[in-house]
């Protein structure tokens, strides 16, 4: 039996849904066909990401809480009617990651569910076996988790028996959050006759979290289905997604009659029914969903990024709002002023640090990141690290989110700054202004190479070892070229390492030119092996400044193989990925033990005074625990 995770790592969803209503978004296929798109539904993230990313952003800034991939018919039995059966791995995680592109781009803490639809016809008269059913799913859901999405919504199905089969394949792969939802005829029965109650006690004993109706019928039919089912015990929380009403053909294309206003007044009595999720489905659209936002905002809405109802857009309240009854941090005035012992005061003392790193958004809004900096504040991190656009992918600078998160948190932040994308002047000049905003914290890196797509041309008038003696000039009062600056900037300068580098003496060489440069602190790259670790700090010789070993948790299989055979310099050694193999859908859990030994054989490490620790997905919660147990007295 799995021993359940403590209470802190419950998955956010879950606790979403404790705080109040969650609001889904609307149709895909019917939306992207609207929008031009007359392709096949299951390959439209391949061939335009960008009108599907679009879509997602249009629900994102709608006031939807959780956005589903394009991926209803991207399963086995579908796509290879089509000859396409060798592109499900492609179509499922390529779809995940467009949603995941557009939550970076709003930088709104939405959930993006993996959307896992029927077989079709087959399989509902009786041609495809429950066990081949069952596989298909398999494969399709390992793609949604290799992806990254944050939970399965398994829509549309066509009874129990197919429900179940999905149900059983997310519970194999994963330990992620499972939305399942049968469709339903008006006479709130299944296509087979099996009753509304019947699959929904079924499918909460089959694990599903939240169990439900979606398309087929319209607003009122489902809220008949939620009326039925209120109040009914042994039962998961209720989900309803219903259709824009019973379409007709007008000019050769489908017409759905509800309107916006009509889906507002369905949210507000589905909301008042018990509903736990509320969305829409074939036929509704981004207005739909601004309405329902609008209707329910204040009236029991999860709000799980503090969106205001103006939508993601505006610039108010980017602090965002923590639930009622959630404990909100006393603030930390920026650590440059003494308020709170520094960074470099703490492990100066011997204090084992603890430091997260945290991506930037894609576009303009910094909520998600500044919740996920409260988060980790609250349970014990003593500073945020802020990538430089990282994997050489514009996002916004380092340096503002920095700002926005020691103003609205009080965390101290470090700010990795590369050499890649300025010439020495404006390296210098940003150098300045981030002093004078406050920073104290860089971490000094030469930048990922830009690829080709991103149309830009990579610098490098220093590189990371130039960058720390530019730093070092700085701190002496001048600047590069020996021109004073005045008074004298007080930075504390990291560097990065790399124990698991190919080439590893060429490794040690430049890390000893990054010391005798001045670094004050060295931070690794990820390092699942204690061993490696050891040997190439012996190998380095002796260091006298502080080390914060790198650590990134596992969450999945699939995650330990990408890391191990995509992630450029990081080693993933075969017992860890083989334990992740074992640990089937308790993923999550097995990296964060494995994650815990990692910490506690650093512990015993001389040279190592903290660690670094960088969570994949947005999964802060998973880094949050990580903190409350290494910080534990």
């Amino acid at each position: 039996m799995t021993t359940p995770p403590p209470a802190q790592l419950k998955h956010p969803f879950l606790r979403a849904l404790e705080r109040g209503v969650v609001l889904g978004d609307g149709a895909t296929g019917t939306a992207l066909r609207e929008r031009g798109w007359s392709g096949r539904g299951d390959i439209a993230a391949l061939e335009r990401p960008d009108l599907v990313r679009q879509l997602h952003e249009d629900y994102i800034e709608a006031g939807a809480e959780l956005i589903l991939t394009n991926t209803f018919a991207a399963n086995r039995q579908l796509m290879g009617r089509h000859g396409l059966a060798y592109r499900v791995r492609d179509a499922n995680f390529q779809a995940a990651r467009v949603a995941r592109d557009a939550r970076e781009i709003k930088g709104a803490p939405v959930f993006v569910g993996g959307s896992v639809g029927p077989l079709g016809r087959d399989f509902a008269i009786g041609a495809l076996s429950v066990d081949d059913a069952e596989s298909a799913f398999l494969e399709q859901i390992a793609a949604l988790v290799e992806g990254g999405v944050d939970l399965l919504v398994i829509e549309t199905m066509s009874g129990l028996s197919e429900a179940l089969a999905a149900l059983r394949a997310a519970r194999r792969s994963t330990d992620l959050p499972v939305i399942a939802m049968v469709n339903f005829t008006a006479s709130l029965t299944t296509a087979s006759g099996e009753s509304l109650l019947t699959v929904a006690r079924a499918l909460t004993e089959g694990g599903a979290d939240v169990v439900g109706v979606n398309c087929g019928v319209g607003p009122q039919a489902a809220l008949d289905m939620l009326a039925e089912l209120a109040g009914q015990p042994a039962i998961a929380p209720l989900a309803v997604k219903p259709n824009a009403g019973m379409p007709r053909v007008a000019g050769g294309r489908l017409v759905y009659p509800s309107t916006p206003a009509y889906f507002a007044d369905f949210a507000r009595r589905a909301k008042d029914l018990g509903a736990a999720f509320i969305g829409g489905c074939c036929g509704t659209t981004d207005d739909h969903v601004r309405a329902m936002h609008e209707a329910l905002a204040g009236a029991g809405i999860a709000a799980v990024g503090g969106r205001v109802a103006g939508g993601v857009g505006e610039t108010v309240d980017t602090r965002g709002a923590l639930a009622s009854g959630d404990a909100a941090p006393e603030p930390r005035e920026p650590s440059a002023e003494g308020a709170t012992p520094r960074l470099r005061d703490k492990l100066a003392s011997g204090k084992f640090a603890i430091s997260v790193e945290i991506d930037p958004p894609r576009g303009v809004n910094p909520r998600k990141a500044i919740e996920g900096a409260r988060e980790l504040f609250a349970a014990g991190a003593d500073a945020i690290n802020i990538g430089d656009s990282p994997m050489a992918r514009v996002r916004m600078s380092a340096l503002s989110l920095a700002v926005q998160i020691e103003h609205a948190v009080g965390i101290e932040t470090i700010i990795h700054q590369t050499t890649r994308d300025r010439n020495l002047m404006a390296l210098q000049s940003d150098l300045l202004g981030a002093y004078a905003l406050g920073i104290r914290n860089i971490i000094a890196l030469t930048g990922d190479p830009p690829p080709e797509a991103s149309r830009s041309s990579a610098v490098w008038d220093v590189d990371a070892i130039g960058f720390i003696r530019v730093l070092k000039r700085l701190n002496e009062g001048v600047d590069f070229a020996g021109n004073s600056i005045g008074r004298a900037t007080d930075f504390y300068v990291a560097c990065a390492a790399n124990p698991t580098a190919e080439d590893v003496q060429l490794e040690l060489s430049r890390l000893r030119e990054k010391l005798d440069a001045g670094a004050d602190l060295v931070m690794t790259q990820p390092v699942y092996d204690a061993h490696t670790v050891l040997e190439f700090f012996e190998r380095l010789g002796s260091i006298d400044v502080p080390v914060l070993l790198g650590v990134m948790p596992l969450v999945s299989s699939p995650h330990a193989e990408f890391i191990h055979n995509e992630l450029a310099g990081v080693v993933v050694p075969e017992d860890v990925r083989a334990r992740m193999r074992s640990a089937g859908e308790a993923g999550v859990a097995a990296g964060l033990e494995i994650a815990m030994e990692q910490v506690d054989e650093a512990r015993a490490f001389e040279f190592v005074s903290g660690i670094y620790i960088m969570p994949s997905f947005g999964r802060y919660e998973v880094a949050a625990e990580m903190v409350r147990r290494t910080a534990a007295p």
